[in-house]
């Protein structure tokens, strides 16, 4: 990580480069697997040329972070890239520009947002200069890697497969053993799966969203920029009735991911906090940009089909609950009866969700029983 280099023309304005170069450090620090070299060491390299490859021979480092930051009046613009040391190849380049009237503010937003970018493109690279004879670690490396593309069955599948193979290879390994649970209950989630002893599995641990809040909060303490975490916080408010605290926390996950392959989640998750609140139209919005992000996933199919049936647009509505039943692995669509077995809540999301999820199915012409 080297130090941001100040463009602007008063010399002063310094501090606020090595400030973003500290925390960037201390954020990629806290990445799994992730070897940074010190401040102490990379500021030795300020104001000289930079041979990205000679870098990488004394630090012994693979990838260096370089960038720069320009401020003129209450503007600020950062410039990042990530270069390959052993190739001299760039690899990853970003602009980020913001105010400065809450300078702590706009410092924390862009560390967080290089931070986030940096560990799903590192993840890519280090799968991708992996041998043909890929050992335990390489195969979880791959399996990471396929959480940066989108969230389809058979990605899905393909990183189940990577980490059983990882497992049968190294059977002690936790963060393996982690990743496939993550992996395996996530496809549950996402109604990916055919498998019914694995859906009761998690039927099993369904309902404990008020204990999950604070496991959530604990997280973000420890690690601000984990954005799964801001996800997973936004949805458990609003599993127990505080609807209105979950749109902020998914957009700052989505802020600070900007790219990632979750997004189409994201967004259906605001448009379900939408809908519940009765902003039908403002729920449209999102679900259709849950739907585009990830055509194949059912339930973005069903909630716009209930949203579109609420505004009185019957065709769009049954054509999406058509593509729901399609796409779907089970029968959780055939009725009303069948599909209030998978969800659950609080008694106050129950309530909001029948006036209004449900009441749009009923429209499209889902039956009762």
């Amino acid at each position: 990580m080297l130090p941001f280099v100040n463009l602007g023309t008063d010399t002063d304005q310094q501090y606020f480069g090595d400030a973003i170069t500290d925390d960037i450090t201390t954020d990629l620090s806290r990445l799994a697997d992730m070897v940074v070299i010190s401040r102490n060491t990379a500021f030795t390299y300020r104001n000289k040329p930079i041979d990205t490859k000679q870098i990488g021979r004394e630090l012994s480092v693979r990838y260096v972070l370089e960038g720069s930051v320009r401020r003129s009046g209450n503007q600020v613009r950062v410039n990042a890239q990530l270069v390959d040391a052993e190739t001299d190849t760039h690899l990853w380049a970003e602009r980020f520009e913001g105010d400065t009237a809450d300078l702590f503010a706009l410092q924390d937003e862009i560390t967080a947002r290089i931070a986030v970018a940096l560990n799903l493109e590192l993840i890519g690279a280090e799968a991708a200069r992996r041998s043909e004879h890929p050992d335990a670690l390489d195969l979880l490396l791959r399996a990471r890697a396929t959480a940066i593309r989108p969230a389809t069955p058979e990605i899905r599948a393909e990183r189940i497969a990577i980490l059983e193979r990882a497992l049968a290879i190294d059977p002690g390994s936790i963060e393996a053993q982690s990743w496939l649970a993550n992996a395996l209950g996530g496809r549950v989630a996402a109604n990916m799966t055919e498998t019914p002893e694995a859906r009761g599995q998690l039927l099993r641990a369904q309902g404990r969203f008020a204990e999950a809040i604070p496991e959530y909060e604990t997280v973000l303490a420890l690690d601000r920029n984990w954005v799964n975490a801001y996800f997973g916080l936004g949805q458990s408010k609003l599993h127990t009735g505080a609807i209105e605290e979950t749109i902020p926390l998914v957009e700052r996950a989505i802020r600070l991911s900007p790219r990632d392959p979750e997004l189409g989640v994201w967004f259906n998750e605001i448009g379900v906090a939408h809908l519940l609140q009765s902003n039908t139209e403002g729920s449209i919005t999102w679900f259709q940009r849950a739907r585009n992000a990830i055509p194949a996933h059912s339930k973005f199919r069903s909630y716009l089909a209930a949203a579109y049936a609420l505004r009185g647009d019957g065709e769009r509505a049954a054509a999406e609950l058509a593509e729901a039943r399609r796409l779907s692995p089970d029968d959780r669509y055939s009725s009303l009866a069948r599909l209030r077995t998978v969800y659950y809540g609080s008694p106050k999301h129950n309530a909001l969700r029948e006036a209004t999820y449900f009441a749009g199915l009923r429209k499209a012409g889902m039956p009762e029983e």
